[in-house]
């Protein structure tokens, strides 16, 4: 069993929807072998209100989620990072971040549910969508060996795994 678990920094924007779900995910059911986290480059300051309903309708406590800045990740005293994954969306001429350093990097771009307008109920479905597509990347993961993998075959997977339905 590795000395720790492994460490997984989600990527976006604004830190305020698509990675904080991500985050949400990854600590859920990778439990004990992932420590999951999430950042942004120009973070919202605040999760989008329909990603904290979710994850109260999921019966997940969102105490612990916060918009935060990736530089959070960057100085010392930061916790070691073996995987940066950015969940921004490319379709929208969005900025994706770019996590500097050693992490292997992966992309599994998705749209940004907090650009969808219209009633809440609209609102809680994009975010619904995006909880639905993230679950089966983390899933995904999840199903692979990736404690033990080579940093070229994981890397292959990963990009795998972020081409699956939804992928922007």
């Amino acid at each position: 069993m590795p000395a720790r678990p492994f460490s997984v920094l989600v990527l976006c924007t604004g830190n305020s929807a698509r990675s904080i779900l991500g985050e949400a995910i990854l600590c859920q059911l990778g439990a004990g072998r992932i420590a999951a986290h999430s950042a942004g480059s120009k973070p919202k300051g605040a999760p989008h209100p329909g990603a904290l309903r979710l994850l109260a309708r999921k019966g997940i406590d969102t105490a612990p989620f916060r918009s935060k800045s990736w530089n959070e990740f960057t100085g010392p005293g930061a916790p070691d990072i073996d995987l940066a994954i950015t969940v921004c969306g490319n379709a929208a001429g969005e900025a994706c971040p770019v996590f500097m350093g050693a992490p292997l990097k992966a992309h599994w771009g998705l749209p940004d549910p907090a650009d969808v307008q219209g009633s809440e109920a609209e609102v809680d479905a994009a975010f619904e969508q995006t909880w639905r597509r993230l679950d089966l990347r983390v899933r995904a993961l999840l199903d692979l060996p990736f404690e033990t993998m080579d940093r070229k075959h994981l890397g292959v997977e990963l990009a795998r795994i972020g081409q699956m339905e939804g992928a922007a």
